[in-house]
């Protein structure tokens, strides 16, 4: 690694800690919140396919959520929504899954 790109990391990281950490300490606590959340935040990264061509697979896009400097939170928001809605709420969740 060049030492821009660890400089870049470095700002990266250093930048979106404030919404990384607002992210982490969000609370459900709302029935509505918690079904927008699961309903707008996909279960598997939306992106990923396999492009098939008469039966063949000619390649495959791999999923980029993973380069969203946020995913890890995001996907844990959803997760916080479905305990919530499952755990106090006492809904059945598998339409969200």
């Amino acid at each position: 690694m060049t030492s821009t790109s660890i400089t870049l990391r470095y700002l990266q990281k250093d930048l979106l800690s404030p919404v990384r950490e607002w992210l982490d300490n969000i609370e459900i606590h709302n029935s509505k919140l918690a079904h927008f959340l699961c309903k707008n935040i996909p279960a598997q990264c939306p992106f990923e396919r396999d492009v098939i061509l008469f039966g063949r697979k000619l390649f495959h896009i791999p999923a980029m959520c993973k380069l969203n400097p946020l995913y890890e939170q995001v996907v844990s928001l959803r997760f916080k929504a479905l305990c919530y809605l499952a755990d106090e709420c006492g809904e059945d969740v598998t339409i969200y899954c």
